[in-house]
C-alpha cells in the first residue's frame, strides 16, 4: 500500500566494514503480541523465526485452545515457529499492538503493568489511537508505526499473507529501541523505513488507507475492478484528494500524485479488511479509518463530498445505525 513521506530512511542490511551504533538489545528479544490476527501472527511468526521469544496475548478462556506452532504461509516463505501464550501482556522489550481499532479499549484490559514494556508499538488502522496509548503507557515508550499488507488469519495459529510485500514505516525516534527487530524484519522481506515525522506517518498511510478501504467496501469489488470502473475510480480519486488535503491541514506532508499514483501498482485482486469485516457480518473499522478525515475537514473547514458519500454507503452496507456523518 502506497506510503509518502517527508524523511524516508530505508533500512537496509550491514555492509562489510560498516559501522553502526549498537542498538541496546541483543539481537534475540522478547516480543509480545497483543492481537493474534493477520497482521500480529505474520509479525510474531517472522521474529520467532528469527529466534526472538514471541509471547501472543490471548482471551484468558481460549488459552488452552491456542496452538503453541504458528504456521505462516508467505512470500517471504512458509514455515511453523513455537510461540507462547499469555492471558496478559508479561513483561517485554516490544509490545506489538495489532489488534482491530474496534477492539483496542478491551484489550488493553490484559495490560496489568505498563512499566514492564519497554517499548510500544502499535500497528493499528488511523490515528486517534496514539494518545489513548500514551496515556495507558509512559508515553515516551509508544513508538508510532505503520503497516501496509494483506494478511489474515485463517485459523487460530494459522496465517497466510496473501500480498506479494509487508511495508513497515516506523517513527525515528524509535529506532534505538527497535533497530534490531526491524533489522530482523528487513531480512526476512519486509520493506521497513523510518519517518522522522509523525504526522506524515501517520497520515501517509490513512490518505491510501481509507480511499482504498471505502471504495472497495461500498462496492464490495476489489482494488482492480474500482479502477476499471470509471465512476468508481473517479469517486475513490476524489477521496485521495480529500484525504491529502485534510492531511496537509494536520501537518502531514502528503501528495495526491503520489497517492494514485502508488494505487495503480497494486494487485487488482486486493481487497480491505473492512471490506471482509462487513462481509462477515463484524463491525468494521469506519470511525478509525474515516473519522480522523471527517472530524479534520470540520475543524479545517474543508469539504469532503466523496469522503461523507462513501461512508454513507459502507454504513448503509454494513446496517450501521448511528452515522459519522450525525
Amino acid at each position: 500500500m502506497a506510503e509518502s513521506s517527508q524523511n524516508p530512511r530505508p533500512v537496509s542490511p550491514k555492509k562489510p566494514g560498516e559501522t553502526r551504533t549498537e542498538h541496546p538489545f541483543s539481537p534475540t528479544m522478547r516480543h509480545a503480541i497483543l492481537g493474534a490476527g493477520g497482521v500480529g501472527g505474520l509479525i510474531g511468526a517472522c521474529l520467532a523465526q528469527a529466534s526472538n521469544s514471541v509471547t501472543f496475548v490471548v482471551r484468558a478462556e481460549a488459552l488452552d485452545r491456542y496452538p503453541k506452532q504458528l504456521r505462516l504461509e508467505s512470500p517471504f516463505g512458509k514455515f511453523e515457529v513455537p510461540v507462547s501464550v499469555a492471558a496478559e501482556v508479561p513483561p517485554a522489550d516490544v509490545l506489538w499492538i495489532t489488534v482491530k481499532a474496534t477492539q483496542l479499549n478491551a484489550a488493553l484490559s490484559a495490560v496489568t503493568n505498563p512499566h514492564a514494556v519497554t517499548a510500544v508499538v502499535p500497528l493499528l488502522n488511523g490515528i486517534d489511537h496514539v494518545a489513548l496509548l500514551r496515556s495507558k503507557f509512559p508515553a515516551e515508550t509508544v513508538i508510532p508505526a505503520t503497516i501496509a499488507v494483506e494478511t489474515e488469519r485463517v485459523s487460530p495459529g494459522h496465517i497466510v499473507h496473501r500480498s506479494p510485500f509487508a511495508r513497515l514505516n516506523v517513527l525515528s525516534a524509535g529506532r534505538d529501541l527497535l533497530g534490531s527487530p526491524v533489522d530482523q524484519l528487513q531480512q526476512i522481506g519486509f520493506a521497513c523505513q523510518y519517518i522522522d515525522d509523525e504526522p506524515t506517518l501517520l497520515w501517509g498511510k490513512l490518505v491510501f488507507l481509507a480511499p482504498f478501504a471505502l471504495a472497495t467496501t461500498a462496492a464490495d469489488k476489489a482494488l482492480g475492478e474500482i479502477l476499471s470502473d470509471p465512476e468508481a475510480r473517479a469517486q475513490a480519486e476524489a477521496c485521495v484528494s480529500e484525504a491529502c488535503a485534510v492531511g496537509f491541514a494536520e501537518g502531514a506532508s502528503v501528495d495526491a500524485a503520489k497517492v494514485l499514483a502508488g494505487v495503480v501498482g497494486m494487485p487488482g485482486n486486493m481487497r480491505s479488511s473492512m471490506q471482509k469485516d462487513v462481509e462477515q457480518h463484524k463491525t468494521p473499522e469506519l470511525d478509525a479509518i474515516a473519522g480522523p478525515i471527517l472530524r479534520g475537514a470540520r475543524r479545517h473547514g474543508i469539504e469532503v463530498p466523496a469522503t461523507k458519500s462513501l461512508v454513507t454507503a459502507v454504513e448503509r452496507r454494513a446496517g450501521i445505525a448511528k452515522s459519522l456523518l450525525a
